[in-house]
């Protein structure tokens, strides 16, 4: 059975308005990843993504860069307990 980690971001920059949502959602589903993605009111885009360590430490590594409008200033990492995510959802 492979090791499980879950983990929140609440990622800042230009992160709103330039499909970095979708560009998260489609990255997370093609690492088997579990979780959501939504704005916050403050500009920033919150993740928390729960999957294999591997797949969780890349998806993270792609996050810093995003998609190509998106420019990403920080992230700030907070690390979970595992929950029953059954896929990743973009909350509105």
């Amino acid at each position: 059975m492979s090791v499980q980690k879950r983990i929140s971001l609440v990622i800042t920059g230009k992160v709103q308005g330039v499909g970095y949502r979708y560009s998260v959602k489609l990255k997370a589903e093609s690492l088997a990843i579990r979780g959501y993605v939504r704005n916050q009111l403050d500009g920033s885009v919150f993740v928390t993504a729960q999957g294999e360590t591997t797949a969780v430490e890349n998806f993270v590594k792609w996050c810093y860069k995003g998609p190509p409008a998106a420019f990403v200033r920080g992230i700030e990492k907070t690390p979970g307990s595992i929950e029953d995510f059954s896929e990743f959802s973009i909350l509105y």
